[in-house]
């Protein structure tokens, strides 16, 4: 058994080793992320079985009714309980890999960062070119007038959060399901896979769609998977990494 851990450790050792020369040796990165790099911000994935949502009705619903169109229009007050709870984490910090793509973006070497992830800590972390496939915590905005509003407004109000000027709704500016993707978002996120050098995907399971089809965009040969888990695009990839993404891309960014 030590004999079996020891031969991971090698390999992963070995795949960062790889990792870092392609980096070191590319100007055209892109980076795709999924929710495996907020977890190690302690922001759990909704997904999970704690992010169950019960009713007062006594029934469990799953995340993604929750956190879909119908549902918010519905059940107002019930989304706003669960979005404040389980979506927005305001003490959140940038972890390794948050810092190690903002580090290598000041480099020249990262072009984009293109996110599933709503939270903003890309941002915080330094990173400029990022592009939010899913929109984000930090804006908002009323369904009647469009004023916008930030994420501390939305954190402070009671139940549901109203438009000081008209009395609006105040919607969080994030795609819910059933809602499509920011058009204009999603040519730039094609864009620059298409034209990318390397192509790192990270954290993410690739199995939540339109995003997952993302990665048939690239038209490289440099593929980067770095995952917990298998992924369903593994045997296309060039390098496969298994870890914590925040440890690999420390490793790599030292």
């Amino acid at each position: 058994m030590i004999k079996e851990k020891g031969k991971i450790q090698d390999n992963l050792k070995e795949q960062t080793k790889v990792l870092k020369e392609m980096i070191d040796q590319s100007h055209n990165i892109v980076f795709f992320g999924g929710a495996g790099v907020s977890t190690a911000s302690n922001i759990p994935d909704f997904r999970s079985s704690n992010g169950l949502f019960q009713k007062k009705s006594g029934m469990t619903i799953s995340p993604e009714e929750i956190l879909s169109h119908t549902f918010f229009i519905n059940h107002t007050q019930e989304f706003f309980n669960f979005y404040r709870s389980k979506m927005v984490y305001v003490d959140a910090k940038p972890n390794d890999a948050h810092l190690a793509l903002a580090k290598w973006e000041q480099e020249g070497k990262l072009k984009a960062v293109i996110t599933q992830n709503i939270d903003g800590l890309h941002q915080l972390a330094g990173s400029i070119n990022v592009l939010e496939l899913h929109g984000s915590i930090h804006k908002n905005y009323c369904m009647r007038c469009h004023q916008p509003f930030d994420l501390d407004f939305v954190v402070a109000s009671q139940g549901i959060p109203i438009c000081s000027s008209c009395g609006g709704i105040v919607k969080p500016d994030v795609v819910l399901y059933e809602e499509s993707l920011d058009s204009a978002i999603l040519e730039k996120s094609i864009s620059a896979i298409s034209q990318a050098d390397v192509f790192i995907v990270g954290g993410t399971s690739l199995t939540v769609y339109p995003a997952a089809g993302l990665v048939s965009y690239y038209r490289g040969r440099k593929l980067v998977l770095v995952n917990k888990t298998a992924t369903p695009f593994d045997t296309k990839a060039g390098l496969t990494v298994c870890g914590n993404i925040a440890e690999v891309f420390r490793q790599v960014a030292l």
